[in-house]
């Protein structure tokens, strides 16, 4: 019963309230309107009287007048600046550039190896690279999860033996690269690959003889890219990430036919991971011949054996 009451009241009341709230509005906004010259001719003689104190003022001019240059020359400074930031923008999806770390700092590196984990996963990779001892065989390295859970890899490496090798070490004023050292990673990436094979993984490794140019890992629909600088650490290298894209103009589509035209080189022999051999083929892609490569001899350090006992 108190409930009907209250409603009963509740809708009695509401016609009233209604009308009160109109009335209220109309009263303020007339206010407003009558109020408004009075308000506007109050602020206008008070900056008639603020004026007539400062007019007289020069300093206080002079420096009201460089404010207002510095203030207009970084308002046309940033208009440019975002100009020119939209044109780079612009580029930068037209060449399919999907992504550029600012820097090399932890969260940049765990960032870009986030990617690439996500990218490679259960996908065909094709890499190019000089040793791939950092790349992918060292356990932190940023392709280690994506050769072991991808779908088929096809690797190129560089050729301990050849020539270009020795020029590679060579251009690194870093001692502790030589062409011996080259050969003993290579030989530790070979065993990993190996290791890969073993367990029916759809790896195959070919040997490039020239001094590297790109480090390429083309992960599905994403491409990522260095340079190998001469003098200079490759990871020391701004890495670039393009998308695949039906534009003739991606990047893409050239650093992909660029790793195919180097895969497909007949002078590029594919290293046997069963037989430790090098396989030559003819111009119609059968084979001519084979060498035997010859591996490095591992240091106890480096024998996986002996890194078992080695301390976290």
């Amino acid at each position: 019963m108190w409930h009907r009451l209250l409603a009963s009241a509740a809708r009695v009341l509401k016609g009233p309230a209604t009308l009160l709230y109109h009335v209220l509005v109309v009263a303020l906004s007339a206010g407003a309107a009558l109020s408004l010259p009075y308000v506007v001719g109050f602020i206008a003689q008070k900056f008639l009287d603020y004026w007539s104190l400062i007019e007289n003022e020069r300093v206080f001019l002079i420096s009201l007048e460089i404010a207002v240059a510095i203030l207009l020359t970084l308002f046309v400074h940033y208009v440019w600046r975002s100009w020119e930031d939209r044109k780079l923008a612009r580029m930068a999806r037209g060449a399919r550039l999907a992504y550029f770390p600012s820097s090399r700092r932890l969260l940049a590196r765990r960032r870009v190896k986030n990617l690439k984990d996500t990218q490679g996963l259960r996908r065909d990779v094709m890499l190019i690279g000089s040793t791939g001892f950092r790349t992918f065989m060292d356990p932190r390295g940023d392709l280690h999860n994506v050769i072991q859970n991808c779908r088929t890899a096809r690797i190129l490496l560089l050729n301990p033996h050849s020539e270009g090798a020795s020029v590679r070490a060579k251009s690194i004023p870093d001692p502790d690269i030589t062409p011996e050292s080259l050969t003993r990673q290579i030989t530790r990436t070979v065993d990993f690959l190996k290791g890969l094979k073993a367990i029916q993984k759809d790896v195959k490794l070919k040997l490039y003889p020239e001094a590297p140019f790109l480090k390429l890992a083309v992960l599905g629909d994403y491409a990522w890219v260095q340079h190998y600088h001469a003098g200079l650490d490759v990871q020391a290298m701004p890495e670039y990430m393009f998308e695949h894209d039906q534009n003739p103009g991606s990047l893409y589509a050239i650093v992909y036919q660029y790793f195919l035209t180097m895969w497909k080189d007949a002078a590029i022999p594919e290293y046997d991971l069963e037989t430790d051999e090098l396989i030559y083929r003819d111009a119609t892609g059968n084979e001519a011949r084979r060498e035997k490569f010859q591996k490095a001899p591992l240091e106890v350090s480096e024998r996986p054996e002996a890194e078992a006992d080695i301390p976290a």
